[in-house]
């Protein structure tokens, strides 16, 4: 520029320029002279007015109020420190124009990790809605599943949902599968019912550990979920029942075949009753007997090999823990 500026009257600006390579904006900007200094604005607040303003925003009184509502509330007590545009650029400076209260957070839910090896160490159970014969008329049907080995060892069918009910249904359940101290771990949603005082009382004095889903966490609680939708696309279950017997007498049948005929792909096509009651293995054998003999007879019938019969799992979890 200085080049430039010794030769400018031996060149005309655009020859210059072009000589050395320099765009004529940044002459021209170069020639510019400076700005003066610029001089506070006389409407800017000055600092500590702008803290005060600050302050009394986050006030005990003024934290949850609006700026609108913060500013006619100063009004009417006589007071005016800014516009509300001002405030509200001040709060945008802190970052505060959403909320300016301390919040509280919410906890941290652990996730539930359970781990059953044998029937009646875990148990699932939960409410679903059956349809009456209106369409404002619904039943609550309550069922109690074991984990490892998809048996329901309780169910009833109510016109309401209440925890009183279900601490009869869970308790007459411990008494009849002769439940000890420590050996249950019985899981179950967030729900009304499932944290009522009286059933946690009920878990106290039977020695049982209680265990929850996550809020808002749909699949801590699978097993429960997966007997329901079994339970409602069975090919028997009606669209309405007429009345609230006459959806007893339907769960009444449906869970007699359930346990006793309901060949279940989770627990190796066994029935629940047979793993429940210790039934499964004497199954097992007589599957690997047919499966012997008949790789015997024609081996070359199996190009995988010898045949062997599926077990149960020997565990079953819930929220199995991942290795990392």
């Amino acid at each position: 520029m200085e080049i430039l500026a010794r030769n400018l009257d031996l060149f005309r600006i655009k020859e210059a320029c072009d000589t050395l390579g320099v765009s004529r904006s940044a002459w021209y900007r170069h020639r510019r002279p400076k700005p003066p200094d610029r001089r506070r604005p006389p409407r800017k607040l000055q600092e500590s007015e702008r803290a005060q303003v600050l302050a009394t925003l986050n006030s005990e009184t003024y934290q949850d109020e609006s700026v609108p509502s913060a500013q006619t509330q100063l009004l009417d007590q006589g007071t005016y420190l800014c516009s509300q545009r001002t405030m509200y650029r001040i709060l945008q400076a802190e970052k505060q124009v959403r909320q300016r209260r301390n919040r509280g957070e919410h906890p941290v839910y652990q996730k539930p990790e359970l781990l059953a090896t044998a029937p009646n160490q875990v148990w699932s159970w939960d409410i679903t809605k059956v349809k009456g014969p209106k369409g404002w008329v619904s039943y609550q049907l309550y069922v109690v599943l074991d984990v490892y080995s998809r048996y329901v060892v309780s169910w009833c069918l109510s016109g309401y949902e209440s925890g009183e009910q279900a601490k009869a249904l869970i308790a007459s359940a411990c008494v009849r599968e002769s439940i000890q101290e420590d050996q249950l771990t019985v899981h179950a949603d967030r729900g009304g019912a499932m944290r009522s005082k009286c059933l946690a009382e009920l878990y106290g004095q039977l020695g049982v550990r209680p265990s929850f889903n996550r809020p808002h966490v749909s699949n801590d609680n699978p097993y429960s979920e997966s007997h329901f939708k079994t339970l409602k696309y069975h090919p028997d279950y009606p669209k309405r029942f007429g009345s609230i017997e006459d959806a007893r007498n339907h769960m009444r049948i449906f869970f007699q075949w359930y346990n006793s005929k309901h060949r279940h792909s989770g627990i190796a096509m066994m029935t629940p009753e047979w793993v429940h009651y210790g039934k499964d293995r004497q199954i097992r054998k007589k599957r690997q007997f047919v499966l012997a003999a008949a790789y015997r007879e024609h081996p070359e019938r199996f190009v995988r090999g010898r045949p062997e019969a599926k077990g149960v799992p020997a565990e079953v979890w819930i929220n199995k823990p991942t290795i990392e």
